[in-house]
């Protein structure tokens, strides 16, 4: 188990000529495609923890007992863009709201079967244990890698080029404990990956999570591998079954 203190060794990447290397983040193609929550219910045993707000019996299970930070995000609708991202920590076995942003999922939506292009947002539970971006590390806990490669492609509109000065891998389809930009897909490649919470660029994603650049700071210093964080995402509909 890695320590707060854990750090990757920062990697840098090499531009050839005026070009970056494409990574396939946000969902893209991989080289194949080249506020304390209030929901206690009465009667429960003391050690039991309290639930995350919005979030049903079927994904609440799925939280790993272990688990002390909770990111959720909370999808306006099933083909909305549009999200709330909120900050939970555990005290004991109370889970207490933390810090809220606004922010965005897939531009299509949210699916609980996510393929590689649907440009929708997979609902779900997943890990957060590595970070990394084109920016050096900005005090980061989970192991940060540094790597031009990371950088949003330049063919992409303008307002997309800050998108992945910072990024945080979400643990869907992906090997953990590896530098973000990993295209390695367990579950093979039309599964989806490269799935990650990243800066925002004002509008919806390929099947990413984004906030702003303040927001991602803040995660970035507080996100605890000794923590185990978490992601509980999806939209408020399937949250809530």
């Amino acid at each position: 188990m890695r320590g707060a203190g854990a750090r990757r060794a920062v990697v840098t990447t090499t531009l050839v000529g005026a070009l970056l290397i494409p990574l396939g983040g946000c969902g893209g193609p991989g080289p194949a495609g080249t506020g304390n929550a209030d929901t206690k219910g009465a009667g429960k045993p003391a050690d039991e923890p309290t639930r995350i707000p919005g979030v049903g019996d079927r994904l609440q299970r799925r939280i790993p007992a272990a688990s002390h930070q909770v990111v959720a995000v909370y999808g306006d609708g099933e083909d909305s863009a549009d999200a709330t991202v909120v900050l939970y920590t555990r005290h004991g076995s109370a889970w207490d709201r933390v810090r809220g942003w606004p922010a965005h999922n897939g531009r299509r939506g949210w699916t609980t079967d996510h393929h590689e292009g649907d440009e929708r947002s997979p609902v779900g539970v997943f890990g957060l244990s590595d970070a990394g971006g084109v920016l050096p590390d900005p005090g980061a806990r989970l192991p940060y890698t540094r790597s031009a490669a990371i950088a949003a492609p330049r063919w992409w509109p303008r307002s997309y080029w800050h998108d992945f000065d910072y990024v945080i891998a979400i643990d869907h389809n992906r090997i953990e404990g590896t530098p973000p930009d990993n295209q390695d897909r367990p579950q093979g490649y039309a599964k989806g990956g490269g799935i990650w919470l990243h800066m925002g660029h004002g509008s919806g994603t390929s099947a990413c999570v984004s906030v702003s650049r303040a927001a991602m700071r803040y995660l970035l210093r507080t996100l605890d591998p000794d923590r185990h964080p978490v992601v509980v995402m999806g939209d408020r509909a399937d949250l809530k079954a």
